[in-house]
């Protein structure tokens, strides 16, 4: 094993090498030449202060006690941060909203029969990890915004319980109506799992971590190793968040102590069904004592049993109660005033609050954060004020649903409209390769970034490695683009209610793809987990700080906001692309599955003995018209191209109005890609360009109106969303082609 690493390591070297990616020879985006030189200058004055000792020291004091929303450790770390924020020169407050958090009162899961057993529902204590001792004020495992409740009925087994699981299990004739489900994570975000258990008539939904995921399977369980043991838990949030995230009771509104607040029956995004996590160690009996059909192949986790598919003959009982209270959600925002713009704002994000301690998820973020912000006021007690203020926050409440940060934007909402540059987000950090997601004006800006940082195990900069990932992973596109592409964004963290809600180009930035595990919203994401399997040396907190200081840094200070359109279009066509093969395979697919229904000849390979039932007729797909897109993407290529390359050639000579004049249209452009209605049945998503999927929650969905609409086989939607979306696409161009008609001699 040990000469086989150092064989790929080799490998990676000679990649490395070859691959010719140093980033741009064109001047700093958004700076002309003079600006460029200071700038770099104060980059590398940037990175002399940073000091990773700071990330232990504050890591190992704000996970020293659980710090969920509403903890008394939350509200000292909130504290904590404010005065240190105010010592480095800046103006810092708490912001505070009373938001929805039920703690569980009752929690209890058994095996009826066929042979009773008692599920433990506890992470055990270990000696290896001393904060796992730590009880006091400390969560259960549990799932937030669960229904309360009492029901006792037949298991069935749905795999991930993702839509086409339930497709599976129709085809075996089996229904979960009337039964309690379990679930295995994976496949999708948690909450998809009992919400469509829930549409299927199901009373109950249990999940589980199966060690083919994050357990044994993968490797070594902790304590030995970084990957979940037999009684980790992964607790999490299960509300409805796609349909809008935040306090479930104040959808819209900031929770501030006199919002008007809807009453618990009336409130969409609260789970209707009890939920439940648990252990493999405990679902390993419920699944053991299941019969019915042998699950099929890719169903099958690993634990040493038959996989079957219910229901019955396990009968269970669920039962879980919840203090339905409201609690105190602290914000932390810490301004440092812009010298030339200051009703421009850079806001610079990471959330603070875990489920137990929280040391990767989100304190190592947050204290890269924390040292990124530190640094930058030095260089502005030094003479280096930026030149837009910037807006650094530490979010309450994020696990529940992404509850301070939309708490937040939704109260401040006007000024933020007005004054919103970017919104720059981190979460979690660890050991490996630099990931980034956003909007993709800002995908040049991106790599221009990954280039000027080094990487701290390789030598290299983080984006040749990237790019060195994406070449041994076999991506076409890494020899024929200039940048490597960066995600578009779903959901999952705090950038959310700025894209999505509120149309504010945003990026989301961190390391990882070495410090795998299963730890994840468990009690053993602890500093001492952290300090073995996370970042032992902080290396990789300071390279965080490195990225996101420097794109806060070129954001605050360029002279023009650094967008490159181009990007921006070339991706759009891409996704009109894919949105349009998606019609074309669904119509092969639908021709296939008729015709293996008309022929009788439709097998799932499961239990050969089984006698399947014949899923219905699909109705076809009809000719779908993507010209109005197709159209407008068009004009859109064209506005772009003319503004980068006019951009590119008058940079040196706009004069300050002109300046003035390209930055604000440029920060509306974002805007204008979301409409006031919002998408379909979920108006609090405004975003035509990126959303969550409905029935993925994290996972992206681009072209969300339009896509979506064709895959629940909505064809008069899917007409009405294609020219939504050709209006958005020419209102953005538009947009473009005043910011370009500003730097021409009238």
């Amino acid at each position: 094993m040990h000469r086989l690493m150092l064989q790929l390591r080799f490998s990676l070297i000679l990649i490395l090498l070859v691959s010719g990616f140093g980033g741009h020879d064109d001047p700093l985006l958004g700076f002309s030449s003079e600006q460029a030189s200071r700038q770099l200058d104060l980059e590398a004055s940037f990175d002399t202060k940073l000091n990773k000792e700071n990330l232990r020291t504050w890591m190992k004091q704000m996970t020293a006690a659980p710090q969920h929303v509403g903890s008394p450790q939350s509200r000292a770390n909130a504290e904590f941060m404010v005065q240190l924020f105010q010592s480095w020169g800046y103006e810092a407050q708490t912001e505070v909203y009373q938001v929805l958090f039920p703690i569980p009162i009752t929690r209890e899961l058994e095996l009826l029969s066929p042979t009773p057993f008692k599920a433990k529902l506890r992470e055990p204590e270990i000696p290896e990890d001393a904060s796992s001792s730590i009880r006091d004020n400390r969560l259960p495992p549990f799932n937030a915004y669960s229904a309360d409740g009492d029901v006792t009925g037949e298991l069935v087994y749905v795999n991930q319980g993702i839509p086409g699981d339930y497709e599976d299990l129709a085809r075996m004739g089996i229904s979960v109506e009337g039964k309690i489900v379990i679930a295995r994570y994976g496949g999708s975000w948690r909450g998809i799992k009992p919400k469509l258990a829930a549409e299927h008539g199901a009373i109950g939904c249990i999940l589980y971590s199966d060690p083919r995921d994050d357990g044994f399977f993968q490797g070594e369980p902790y304590p030995e190793g970084s990957f979940r043991m037999d009684q980790g838990v992964q607790l999490g949030s299960v509300a409805d968040m796609p349909l809008f995230p935040g306090d479930p009771l104040t959808p819209f509104i900031g929770a501030t102590d006199d919002a008007e607040r809807l009453e618990l029956e009336d409130a969409p995004t609260l789970m209707r069904i009890p939920v439940m996590p648990i252990s493999w160690s405990d679902a390993q009996p419920f699944l053991a004592a299941l019969e019915g059909p042998v699950a099929p192949a890719r169903w099958r986790g690993g634990l040493p049993i038959t996989y079957r598919v219910g229901p019955g003959p396990a009968r269970v009982r669920l039962k879980l109660a919840f203090d339905w209270s409201l609690v105190p959600a602290y914000n932390v925002i810490a301004k440092l005033e812009g010298s030339d713009y200051p009703d421009e704002w850079v806001i610079r994000g990471n959330h603070r609050d875990a489920w137990v301690f929280g040391a990767q998820d989100p304190t190592s973020g947050m204290v890269a954060l924390m040292e990124e912000a530190r640094a930058i006021g030095e260089l502005a007690l030094a003479g280096h004020q930026p030149k837009r203020t910037i807006v650094y926050a530490g979010w309450d409440a994020e696990e529940p649903g992404l509850l301070g940060s939309t708490e937040w934007v939704e109260d401040h909402a006007d000024e933020l409209r007005k004054k919103a540059v970017i919104y720059i987000n981190t979460d979690s950090n660890g050991r490996g390769f630099l990931g980034a997601g956003g909007s993709h004006t800002l995908e040049r800006l991106v790599n221009e970034v990954a280039a000027s940082v080094e990487d701290p195990q390789t030598g290299v900069s983080v984006g040749q490695r990237m790019r060195a990932r994406r070449r041994v992973q076999g991506d076409s596109e890494v020899d024929k683009r200039e940048d490597l592409r960066i995600s578009p964004l779903g959901s999952g963290s705090d950038y959310t209610p700025f894209l999505q809600h509120m149309g504010i180009a945003s990026l989301n930035i961190g390391f990882g793809g070495e410090n795998r595990g299963g730890s994840y919203h468990s009690a053993f994401d602890s500093f001492e987990y952290y300090l073995r399997f996370g970042d032992p040396g902080f290396e990789y907190g300071i390279a965080l700080a490195k990225v996101t200081g420097r794109l806060t840094l070129r954001v605050a200070n360029a002279e023009v906001v650094p967008v490159r359109l181009q990007n921006f279009a070339e991706n759009v066509q891409g996704y009109l692309d894919e949105v349009a093969g998606l019609a074309a395979t669904m119509r092969q697919e639908t021709v296939r599955h008729n015709h293996m229904v008309e022929t009788n000849s439709f097998v799932l390979a499961a239990d050969p003995t089984k006698q399947y039932v014949a899923p219905k007729m699909k109705d076809p797909v009809p000719y779908l018209n993507f010209a109005p897109i197709r159209n407008s993407v068009a004009r859109l290529a064209a506005s772009a191209q003319a503004f980068d390359e006019t951009l590119a050639a008058q940079l040196e000579s706009l004069s300050e109005e002109q300046r003035i004049s390209i930055n604000q249209q440029l920060i509306q452009l974002e805007r204008t890609m979301t409409r006031e209605e919002g998408l379909p049945g979920r108006p609090w998503f405004r975003h035509y360009i990126y959303a969550p999927g409905y029935y993925t929650g994290y996972g992206v969905k681009t072209m969300p109106g339009v896509r979506e609409a064709i895959e629940q086989r909505e064809w008069e939607e899917v007409e009405t969303q294609v020219n939504l979306l050709a209006e958005v696409l020419n209102e953005v161009a538009l947009s473009i082609d005043r910011a370009t008609s500003s730097m021409n001699p009238e």
